[in-house]
């Protein structure tokens, strides 16, 4: 079954009556504090100036004390994206190749291979645990590789122990590789150990505030690193005039409030995953691929069904304006087999999508 691709977002954009389940991003309302540092921000017309290259300094003390990272260094960027652009494009000279996965996010692989780096994607969907393992890394690893390693993994939330991690440290310490810890979704997991306390002289730790915080288009995010390490990738930095001031400003906001901010927020996405995995058990239309999904989002396996993923999602929009995603954006290999489901949202978005997804069965 085929359909018309999946609208732009900017004509997602221009409705206001669309589900927004397909981004990973958190819709919840704002923490007040938020938004009043945003109101405060625009008060003093903050955005006619620029902000500190690296960011401000209380934000990037922030971000290591929320990583638990004593001794580490933040640098603010504009948005996590933009500093694995700048880790890819930097680190690309003196490296032989990158390794990732399929399922995964397809961008650091297209950046490296706009420089030039040769790209292996290897398949993990079929995997036991859905992540890659050190045995895989290993029979492809070259001296001096980049491993990225995003852990929980979009678009399937499963997520490495702290002995899986350290199989891949020993990997790349025994090839002198690079690490990039993709940590975007460790606020949503139960455990997460980070590669950087096991490997500090090679890991980068990517940080996003699109996800936990919901502050996706004010576009923040960092590196983080060893001080040696990001003040070597930092030398010239894609951005020298810094992220925005209201984001930053929000960001801080964020962070102060934390603790009360994902004790909701945890909560109710852990509700809208139950959901979300009852009304597919319910109706036997497809199969959660990680049951206990790590993130704030999980992937449902339709290889058994009629359905394509993008004609599914096709479907679901137009008949009921939730928007989810097809496998196909994050997976060549497996893309037509799966779609994924955002749940960091409000409990009635989930239970709108529960029934598109029940009307879908009736079919």
């Amino acid at each position: 079954m085929t359909s018309p691709p999946l609208p732009s977002f900017e004509a997602l954009l221009a409705r206001d009556d669309v589900i927004w389940m397909g981004q990973n991003t958190t819709h919840l309302e704002p923490a007040p504090e938020v938004l009043e540092a945003l109101a405060e921000s625009t008060r003093r017309h903050e955005f006619q100036v620029y902000a500190p290259s690296a960011g401000f300094t209380e934000l990037r003390e922030l971000i290591v004390a929320d990583l638990d990272l004593p001794g580490f260094d933040a640098w603010v960027l504009d948005g996590a994206v933009a500093g694995l652009h700048h880790l890819c494009m930097t680190l690309a000279p003196r490296v032989s190749r990158l390794i990732t996965s399929d399922p995964g996010w397809p961008w650091p692989g297209r950046f490296m291979s706009v420089a030039g780096v040769p790209v292996t994607a290897l398949p993990v969907y079929r995997q036991p645990r859905r992540l890659l393992s050190a045995a895989q890394i290993a029979e492809v690893i070259e001296p001096r590789s980049v491993i990225y390693l995003i852990d929980p993994l979009n678009p399937l939330g499963s997520s490495h122990t702290a002995e899986e991690l350290a199989e891949i440290v020993a990997v790349a310490r025994a090839s002198e590789s690079y690490l990039i810890h993709d940590a975007t979704y460790r606020h949503f997991a139960d455990n997460h150990t980070l590669a950087a306390k096991l490997y500090p002289e090679r890991t980068f730790t990517t940080y996003s505030f699109s996800k936990w915080l919901g502050l996706a288009g004010l576009r923040v995010g960092a590196v983080v690193a060893a001080p040696e390490l990001l003040a070597d990738v930092m030398a010239v930095p894609a951005n020298p005039l810094g992220a925005g001031i209201q984001a930053q400003r929000a960001a801080i906001a964020g962070l102060r409030v934390r603790d009360r901010w994902l004790a909701m927020l945890r909560d109710t996405n852990r509700r809208n995953l139950g959901a979300v995995e009852q009304v597919v058990a319910h109706t036997g239309v497809g199969s959660v691929v990680v049951p206990q999904s790590q993130a704030n989002f999980l992937a449902i396996d339709i290889s058994d069904t009629s359905w394509h993923s993008e004609a599914l999602c096709s479907e679901i929009l137009d008949q009921t304006n939730v928007f989810i995603r097809p496998g196909t954006y994050q997976s060549p290999l497996f893309g037509d087999h799966f779609v994924k489901v955002s749940t960091s949202v409000p409990p009635d978005w989930t239970d709108q999508f529960c029934a598109a997804w029940r009307s879908v069965a009736a079919r």
